[in-house]
């Protein structure tokens, strides 16, 4: 049976008190009462909630509140018959999460009640998902001994503290999003939101209002103003993932936002000041797609403030078995199963696999390999790498194949990944290693709109 939530009542009109009191019990909560703030600072272990007058003899109830957040984390409801906005906003200053000014109905203190607990609830589980979150991001938790990710993890703890825009650069699956996060965690804003932009899942044509927001009246169906990605993220973390494949037009945009700190929304012409950190990560060539002309140079440089490159998994092989068992242990413990062992043949066969798909690919095969496997041990039979078919039809030394020429060549690899991708212009891209402006233009050299 559930323990009764304990509820503090600090009212110095006997009547009054008694009432509520009775009340409060009969809603089902444990209830301690007092006639004045040095008798209820005796009563406050355990207290869940604290409902008090604020005209009490001795202690008032704001120099009350001041003690209580001292030495109590509950949430409290303030109550006088001598109410006034500037009573009331002198209160909420100090904490306070709800005020009934007398007379209020009983129905009334149980929904205040009621919703005040609710606020504690959530607060309690707003901090245990930042602890959570704290352990999940701590660079004890990325799995990374070898020289290569110790010198990453170094250069993460030197930029953490500061607003630096950071540039990570890497293959698909290293793991930038996990080191952007932890860039954030440590530093001053760790407190504030984490807005992720994934640049290539947001069409075109929606890209400004998305990441600016917009204003009542400015396209057809905008029936309200909306505040942007950026404005979200008012006093934390931006990360624009795959940078490489913003248009144009908004990157010129972009550039405003990192020089002058300030935006605009579609419809407007209000200038709003903003306090963001950017954090970008590409997995392309950044340089080469300036001198093909669909990135811009002065962004770049914007941008590149502070770069990272992260090595992909081929280049670090020695993390390879401090990520398999760090994957291995948390899957079985998801699929409620002791983590097996990693042989030596299974540790060997992971170590000499090129692992085009990075740590996201390695995670995947360890799953798939645990899910088939039924030992104590993961031996080599049991690894269960990508078995999709790979193209035989180049020619034997590796070059093109024969009778075909390097247009045409090009021209099924295209056509082939945007049969892959069911006809996703952006995934086709990527897929390719293209940016999205680079990919439109062959499109269009090809005939195809």
């Amino acid at each position: 049976m559930a323990t009764p939530v304990r509820v503090l009542i600090v009212e110095d009109e006997d009547k009054l008190r008694r009432v509520l009191e009775l009340h409060l019990i009969s809603e089902g909560y444990e209830v301690v009462a007092a006639g004045s703030a040095e008798a209820a600072l005796r009563l406050t272990e355990g207290v869940a909630l604290v409902v008090t007058d604020l005209r009490l003899p001795g202690i008032d109830g704001l120099s009350l509140m001041d003690i209580l957040r001292q030495n109590t984390d509950a949430p409290v409801v303030v109550m006088t018959a001598f109410s006034s906005v500037e009573t009331a906003v002198d209160a909420m200053k100090r904490g306070a999460v709800d005020f009934l000014p007398k007379p209020f109905s009983l129905d009334h203190l149980s929904a205040v009640v009621r919703k005040a607990l609710e606020v504690r609830q959530l607060r309690q589980e707003n901090l245990q998902l930042k602890v959570e979150l704290g352990k999940k991001l701590s660079f004890a938790n990325i799995v990374g001994q070898g020289p290569k990710m110790q010198e990453i993890l170094a250069a993460v703890a030197k930029v953490a503290p500061a607003r630096t825009t950071v540039l990570l650069c890497g293959e698909s699956g290293v793991g930038k999003d996990l080191i952007a996060r932890a860039i954030h965690h440590h530093s001053p804003r760790a407190s504030k939101p984490f807005v992720k932009i994934n640049c290539t899942a947001i069409p075109e044509s929606l890209m400004e209002s998305e990441l600016f927001g917009y204003e009542k009246g400015a396209f057809t169906g905008a029936t309200s103003s909306r505040p942007g990605k950026f404005e979200q993220a008012e006093g934390g973390t931006v990360f624009l993932d795959e940078i490489g494949d913003v248009p144009p037009a908004i990157q010129v945009k972009l550039l405003r936002v990192l020089q002058e700190r300030e935006l605009e929304r579609l419809g407007s012409n209000k200038t709003i000041s903003i306090d963001v950190r950017v954090i970008a990560a590409t997995n392309v060539d950044l340089r080469q797609a300036i001198e093909d002309g669909e990135f811009r140079e002065d962004l770049y440089y914007r941008l590149n403030v502070f770069p990272l490159t992260i090595p992909p998994l081929r280049e670090r092989c020695e993390d390879i078995p401090a990520l398999a068992t760090h994957f291995l242990a948390r899957l079985a413990s998801q699929n409620g199963r002791p983590a097996p062992d990693l042989s030596t043949g299974a540790r060997d066969a992971l170590m000499n696999y090129p692992w085009p798909g990075n740590v996201r690919e390695l995670e995947n095969v360890l799953e798939r390999s645990l899910l088939l496997s039924s030992g104590q041990a993961l031996s080599a039979d049991d690894i269960r790498f990508d078995t999709a078919p790979r193209s035989t039809s180049v020619n034997s030394n590796g070059f093109l194949p024969d009778g075909v020429t390097l247009d045409q060549h090009e021209q099924d690899l295209i056509r082939e990944a945007l049969r892959r991708t069911n006809g996703n212009k952006s995934q086709a891209a990527r897929l390719l290693g293209l940016t999205r402006n680079s990919f439109r233009y062959r499109l269009s050299q090809m005939g195809i709109d």
